[in-house]
């Protein structure tokens, strides 16, 4: 069954005559039907459910013409109702309103009285972001425990660390990744909070100044899931801060992940060789078999671009517009909301399949490490506190014993012993084992276990924040869980509202906690 009807339709408006024109269908209205057809019209349904609830609860429909609205609104899918620019406007809400006429009986007097398309597409319209940032939580928990897994198998194997680009101390894969999971458990935090923050129910403001029945709109809120209303009428109608917000986590987000995939890229490369995918997400060259390339690395930190092109889009459609409900921020602004996090979802689904597939050459990461003089911060420490040389002229001590080693081509272990004591001799020191001091200044297993901080990259250490991390995702599950069960009870609720037995019923009406005894007759 669809919308479609023949004849002239009833008018919805004296103030303007006929619907709009064709160029105005076809390049806005259409488009926007389409959309909110495919990915809100579950939204509309369950607010107009709502709302029917309502109209119950204040006497101004009886059980019956509830439940029988309700049953039609239950039948509408997205291949229910069209755009007419005649009879609807090409608006899916006054689609939705007219199906419902279409279907009932007899005209139902008081439905859709003191009422605002204004606060209800506002409603949907944050109820739909709000499902798609707990459905990329989702997503994004999943790479966290891909990342989190992969950690805690790597953190024994050295690999160099760098600074400025250059080869710098000894950490491990295991290291790098706790620390990019960390970074996901703070997003989630984010997320969690900016989901919080935008769990408040525009319903019942009406088109900017409230509405002028006694709506219970804590009752409405929870019906939809929400935890409480938009206190502020103007605030519901005319903030869409929710869609900046989200997209700007995305943009962080996508932020962090490029830093992190770059240095997947620089692993990748043959210069290094720390990293192996398979071929399935491998590249060929077409000119140079020898080559085995990672576009997947490229693609995933290229995407990331595209969700601050997306924040800034939703920036830029709402400055410079007035405090109010407006198309220009409503519809237009938040065009690209859904590619936003359609995009957010891609490359995070990307980079977990990378992750759950790579491996890591311990082989080449420590001939690395063995070759480089990463010990040197562990040598001037020794030697200021084991032989007493002062700090700085330790520091200089070291730097001199590198530049002499590097040019004599001698190995950073087991180095050459006489190279340090000359080093440190143009100081007027002399030292008393400086073949001992070379030894454990640059033996790549000690240069983990010296870390003894917590939160340092020895072996340790990592597991400890592996742990506590293990122990925060536990609980981001926990809470996205319990915001899930919060729209089932309130659509529960919903259902018990409308299709409950039938007869007197209490229940408890408002915020002051007073109890009302409604009745619901058949």
């Amino acid at each position: 069954m669809t919308s479609d009807t023949t004849g002239p339709a009833p008018e919805l408006s004296g103030r303007i005559r006929g619907g709009p024109a064709e160029l105005l269908h076809d390049e806005v209205l259409a488009p926007q039907f389409g959309f909110e057809s495919r990915h809100l019209l579950r939204h509309y349904v369950a607010i107009e459910k709502t709302l029917a609830a309502e109209y119950v609860r204040m006497g101004l429909l009886t059980a019956e013409e509830a439940h029988r609205i309700a049953a039609l609104l239950d039948a509408v899918g997205s291949d229910t109702l069209s755009a007419q620019p005649g009879a609807n406007m090409s608006d899916i809400a006054f689609a939705l309103e007219r199906h419902v006429e279409a279907g009932l009986p007899a005209p139902v007097t008081h439905w859709h009285a003191d009422r605002s398309r204004n606060d209800l597409q506002a409603c949907a319209q944050v109820m739909y972001g709000r499902d798609q940032l707990a459905r990329f939580a989702g997503a994004l928990l999943e790479l966290g425990s891909v990342v989190h897994e992969l950690a805690q198998k790597t953190c024994d194997l050295p690999m160099p660390g760098y600074t400025h680009f250059q080869a710098a101390q000894i950490i491990t894969p295991g290291f790098h990744l706790a620390a990019l999971s960390e970074h996901l458990l703070h997003t989630q935090a984010r997320l969690l909070h900016a989901y919080d923050g935008i769990d408040t129910c525009p319903l019942g403001a009406g088109a900017m100044a409230g509405q002028e029945l006694p709506w219970d709109r804590d009752r409405m809120a929870r019906l939809l899931g929400f935890s409480r209303p938009q206190p502020h009428a103007l605030t519901a109608v005319a903030s869409r801060r929710w869609s900046a917000e989200l997209t700007a986590e995305l943009s962080l987000l996508g932020t962090a992940l490029s830093r992190f995939t770059t240095d997947l890229l620089t692993w990748g490369g043959s210069e290094y060789g720390f990293i192996e995918l398979p071929d399935e997400l491998s590249g060929i060259s077409s000119a140079m078999p020898q080559k085995k390339n990672y576009p997947v690395l490229e693609r995933i930190r290229g995407r990331t671009a595209h969700l601050t092109a997306f924040h800034f889009d939703v920036l830029l459609g709402q400055r410079n517009t007035p405090f109010c409900n407006l198309v220009e921020v409503s519809k237009e602004a938040g065009t690209h909301l859904l590619n936003a996090f359609d995009s957010a979802h891609g490359t995070v689904r990307l980079l977990t399949e990378v992750l759950r597939r790579l491996t890591f050459r311990a082989d080449r990461m420590r001939q690395v490490c063995e070759r480089e003089f990463l010990g040197g911060f562990s040598l001037a420490n020794a030697l200021c506190l084991t032989e007493g040389v002062p700090w700085r002229t330790a520091q200089v001590v070291a730097g001199k014993y590198v530049v002499l080693a590097a040019t004599a081509g001698a190995a950073p272990a087991p180095g050459e012993p006489a190279l340090l004591a000359e080093a440190a001799a143009g100081h007027g020191i002399t030292l008393a084992d400086p073949a001992r001091l070379l030894d454990e200044a640059f033996d790549v297993d000690r240069g983990l276990e010296r870390m003894v901080s917590a939160g340092s990259a020895r072996p340790g250490a990592v597991r400890a924040v592996l742990r506590d991390q293990q122990e925060t995702y536990a609980r981001l599950r926990a809470d996205w869980r319990a915001r899930a069960a919060a729209l089932r009870t309130g659509a529960e609720e919903g259902d018990r509202a409308l299709y409950g037995a039938p007869g007197d019923e209490t229940h408890e009406e408002g915020g002051d906690g007073t109890r009302t005894r409604v009745q619901h007759a058949r």
